[in-house]
């Protein structure tokens, strides 16, 4: 598992990845295999970095084997959380 400025920076791709994937449908999920490939984070971190956001009410999970995210989608919380640090760099 990485330090902790990469874990930061993992959750943060994760829910950019998540809010932009969200702009088209709200209740579009992303597939967990497809994140981790395209923002090439590591198996065992996108899943540490996945139960910290769903600890946070910002993500949901479903949970493939072996405990890997099989599909992530971003709540509405989530969402909101992510317009506020739009907002916050405007």
């Amino acid at each position: 598992m990485g330090i902790l400025r990469e874990r930061k920076t993992y959750r943060e791709k994760i829910m950019r990845a998540l809010y932009q994937a969200a702009e088209g449908n709200r209740l579009l999920g992303v597939d967990g295999a497809k994140l981790r490939t395209d923002l090439g984070i590591p198996e065992q971190d996108l899943a540490a970095a996945c139960t910290y956001l769903a600890g946070k009410g910002w993500v949901v999970v479903d949970w493939g084997r072996g405990d890997t995210p099989a599909r992530i989608t971003l709540t509405h919380q989530g969402i909101r959380q992510m317009e506020t640090e739009e907002k916050e760099r405007d």
